[in-house]
């Protein structure tokens, strides 16, 4: 564009003066101003200006390009969506800390993993040694419970998904995961406060009952027990069955399974071996 506005102005032949005349290849010359010829000198002097005076052009960025309106971002009354649970994961409802307490209980707490690791719990789950769950005789399944260590006191809160401990003067069996997070894994048990905060039915009424004989190491004396307590209780179920550390238990479930039918069995029984529980089955 430069170029053409430099030949045009510098480098272009003169042109014929248009005065009143002159001679042109020897011949007379009278300039003629005809319509056409003002038409083309017209012409010429518009493009010679606009291509002269026409400013190099500024080209803008691109526009950025339009947003994703396929994924719309959540508005203020929306959160985002979370992301999925991990199969097989356990997760324990967030309860504040001035949460209103059931019930409470204080005892001696001990912890369990290997060998119930990756075995059915009590309540159908898949026992996972890792995760904040916990084993109780008493409580409904699937109750929360916050655990203190009364010496440390630090805390946990556990979720009920099984049945123990089978040991005298404990109160609560802990995952190893909630054991570790309350102190009590490294020495083992650990004196400890329970806070029921949610259970899904009444602690004190209702519920399956049964009770519970072992442990019992020789499977013969499990056996003998057995058709025992069979002949004395007609109408209640007795099975024997094996831990999975390798011991023997005996339970009886009493009929429909009533609670004060299952106290009055566990108060007038004896066992060789073992120790005698009453045990909640819901």
């Amino acid at each position: 564009m430069n170029r053409a506005c430099n030949s045009a102005s510098v480098g272009a032949p003169s042109s014929p003066s248009f005065g009143e005349g002159g001679v042109v290849d020897g011949a007379p010359f009278k300039p003629s101003f005809g319509l056409s010829g003002v038409v083309a000198s017209l012409f010429l002097l518009i493009f010679l200006f606009t291509g002269c005076g026409e400013k190099k052009r500024a080209h803008a960025p691109a526009p950025p390009p339009p947003p994703d309106i396929s994924q719309p971002e959540p508005t203020a009354s929306q959160s985002p969506a979370k992301a999925p649970p991990v199969p097989g994961r356990v997760e324990v409802a967030p309860f504040p800390d001035d949460a209103p307490v059931l019930w409470s209980e204080t005892g001696m707490a001990s912890w369990y993993g290997p060998p119930y690791h990756n075995r059915r719990a009590a309540n159908g789950e898949i026992f996972d040694m890792n995760q904040m769950t916990a084993a109780h005789l008493t409580l409904p399944l699937n109750s929360f419970v916050r655990v203190t260590n009364l010496k440390t006191e630090h805390s946990v809160v556990v979720r009920i998904t099984d049945r123990g401990p089978f040991v005298p003067d404990r109160i609560i069996d802990l995952s190893m995961g909630a054991a570790k997070a309350v102190d009590v894994w490294r020495p083992g048990t650990a004196k400890v406060r329970l806070d029921v905060l949610s259970t899904p039915a009444s602690i004190a009424d209702g519920g399956r009952w049964c009770v519970q004989i072992g442990a019992i190491k020789d499977e013969e004396t499990a056996l003998e027990l057995k058709d025992e307590l069979a002949q004395k209780y007609k109408t209640a179920k007795v099975l024997e069955f094996r831990s999975p550390v390798g011991d023997h238990w005996v339970r009886v479930r009493v009929d429909h399974d009533e609670k004060e039918k299952a106290e009055a069995v566990a108060s007038e029984m004896s066992t060789p071996e073992g120790n005698i529980f009453l045990v909640r089955l819901d």
